[in-house]
């Protein structure tokens, strides 16, 4: 019974099926707000599920100069990364802390996991031989070395914080403050705060960056370089990708729900607040993606290190300054 209840959780709920589920269905609102805010109609729900069973049943091409083991392996390894920071995450938020199997220092590991992604599509852009893909993965890599940084300075602040919300100051329990399922348990939300609003708002648009979105979709920018980094894939490979980005839809809103908002929680009126949380940092992402104008390279660079790294330099230290004089609201 343990093995079956081990493998509910990771095929159905919260695993593989609802997690791809969920986010197919994010995708669908995405595409459906822009598509309103541009006085279209929009596609119908099942739209995004249609588009990924077309391309399952669609020929796989590889490029004769690729490299064909990179080539294929990428989208299968972000793709996976990116379902474990999910259900990892669902654990966070359904399951209490002392049952869920979660261990010291999970931040870190769904740091790492949040990288993965844009790793396996650096790999597999730059294993396909084209030159198109080739500018897309310049861009990219530059991209997230821009981002990165900020988005780990934003981390810091939340975890400045928890030790300010408890007076913590001996090492084993500045451990703790390294388990996703400590962070939710906080008596007062980062966000509340001054250098906590200020990480969110970093974190929201490095998210914006990861996810591909205007005004940082330099990497795809289908009409400069006619989908860059995805230019080469195609049938169940670009099938893999679309579900890696529409599971990412899930994953990242619901990390910065997690961090900065107190995360979901098990009864019902905690559920339908942590969804509330989720669909207004998903309609933040929206926003911003139909408000504003795709940056050059150099242009989204310059942001993150010489706006966004300043401030989230600012937070840590008014968040230090918190923690040094007990007050939580800095």
């Amino acid at each position: 019974m343990e093995v079956i209840r081990h493998l509910f959780w990771l095929l159905v709920f919260p695993g593989f099926l609802f997690t791809v589920i969920l986010g197919l269905y994010a995708c669908w609102i995405v595409r459906k707000v822009t598509a309103l805010i541009h006085h279209r109609i929009g596609p119908p729900v099942l739209q995004p599920l249609y588009d990924v069973l077309k391309l399952l049943g669609k020929e796989t091409l590889i490029p004769e100069a690729a490299n064909k083991t990179v080539f294929i392996s990428a989208p299968v390894v972000g793709f996976a990364s990116v379902l474990l920071l999910s259900i990892l995450l669902w654990a966070v938020d359904f399951s209490p802390a002392n049952e869920n199997g979660m261990f010291l220092g999970d931040v870190i590991v769904a740091i790492y996991l949040m990288v993965i992604p844009s790793l396996a599509l650096i790999l597999g852009s730059s294993a396909s031989g084209s030159p198109h893909a080739a500018i897309g993965t310049a861009r990219e890599i530059k991209l997230v070395t821009s981002y990165e940084l900020v988005l780990v300075m934003a981390f810091i602040v939340v975890l400045i914080k928890a030790m300010t919300f408890h007076g913590i100051s001996d090492a084993q329990n500045d451990i703790q403050l390294l388990s996703l399922s400590a962070i939710t348990q906080y008596q007062h939300t980062p966000i509340m705060s001054i250098s906590g609003f200020l990480a969110f708002l970093a974190a929201l648009l490095c998210v914006q960056a990861k996810l591909g979105f205007t005004p940082f979709d330099i990497p795809e920018a289908e009409t400069e370089i006619a989908g860059g980094v995805l230019i080469e894939y195609s049938g169940a490979l670009l099938a893999l990708w679309k579900m890696m980005q529409a599971i990412m839809l899930v994953a990242l809103p619901l990390f910065l729900v997690v961090l900065f908002m107190g995360g979901i929680g098990t009864s019902f009126g905690s559920i339908a607040l942590g969804t509330g949380k989720y669909v207004l940092v998903l309609v933040l992402l929206i926003l911003i993606k139909n408000t504003n104008p795709r940056m050059r390279i150099d242009q989204a660079v310059k942001f993150f290190w010489f706006y966004c790294g300043p401030v989230m330099a600012i937070a840590i230290v008014l968040a230090m300054l918190g923690k040094f004089y007990g007050k939580w609201w800095l």
